[in-house]
């Protein structure tokens, strides 16, 4: 069933809800900080609203590949970082798993910057017993283990597709309309890219298996779920450039994808919830 809140007040604010139960733990990908396709403003009205005892980052949170090509960095992107370091500062853990266009982090596995902890993956346990492996993602991309020139590419292609989908956007709010995300919507109906998605979800989720994990949490393909894989519970927390979701565990162990909208009455819409251990 749909839950409402309410957009706040300027991001540098501290967390509206913070008298709140926090979740127990959020799970974010693909932020993309350094392209303009990053929804910074979005995210930081998320994270006001949604306090948690761990927060995992888990890739592509800075582009390093887009930043080489243009430097593009705002000060919403400030703002962004300034508020994950607070919360790791106000007693949130924070885990940063690095991706492949944050790859330069994985030179810093092992280290802490500000509160931030660094790791290649990681293990999350759920209040239920579930022990979910945490990794981006980008390792069972066939694309970039075997054809990186190629990954270029297509983050060149994709980048000119989100700059279209800003112009269709913008127009879209002068209409009164929602945010739509072209990019998505292709994705879902292009076969390619439907049976990219299958490939990537059972080849992610048979390594969780093997590693004698429980489940995943990963991100990369900028497509939020939650599944049963073959025995394995499947979850991907989506992105920040096209769906605006995220993966949260609630304080009784139930996971959740929150897709956070861009009006004033933001919509929270419960997609899966999954409770109980196997």
């Amino acid at each position: 069933m749909p839950l409402t809140g309410h957009s706040g007040s300027p991001a540098q604010d501290e967390d509206v809800n913070a008298e709140r139960t926090p979740l127990r733990a959020i799970f974010i990908s693909d932020l993309h900080i350094g392209t303009p396709g990053f929804q910074a403003e979005a995210l930081l009205d998320f994270l006001k609203h949604h306090p948690s005892d761990m927060l995992y980052l888990v890739g592509d949170i800075v582009d390093g590949w887009q930043l080489r090509r243009r430097w593009f960095w705002p000060q919403s992107h400030n703002d962004v970082l300034q508020k994950l370091l607070r919360r790791a500062r106000k007693g949130c853990r924070v885990i940063y798993v690095p991706g492949n266009h944050d790859e330069f982090a994985r030179h810093f596995v092992g280290h802490a910057f500000g509160g931030i902890e660094v790791h290649h993956d990681t293990c999350h346990t759920t209040f239920t017993g579930q022990k979910l492996w945490v990794v981006h993602g980008d390792h069972f991309d066939g694309v970039i283990q075997c054809a990186k020139w190629l990954a270029y590419v297509g983050d060149w292609l994709y980048e000119l597709t989100l700059r279209f989908n800003r112009h269709l956007n913008s127009a879209r709010a002068r209409m009164g309309l929602d945010y739509w995300s072209l990019s998505a919507y292709l994705k879902l109906k292009v076969k390619k890219a439907v049976n990219f998605i299958s490939d990537f979800e059972v080849a992610v989720a048979h390594e969780a298996k093997r590693r004698g994990y429980d489940g995943v949490v990963c991100g990369h393909i900028h497509h939020a779920e939650i599944r049963d894989v073959n025995g394995v519970l499947y979850c991907n927390d989506g992105d920040w450039v096209e769906s605006r979701t995220a993966l949260v565990e609630h304080a009784d162990g139930r996971l959740e994808i929150i897709h956070w909208g861009s009006s004033a009455a933001v919509t929270v819409r419960e997609k899966v919830m999954a409770a109980s251990v196997a």
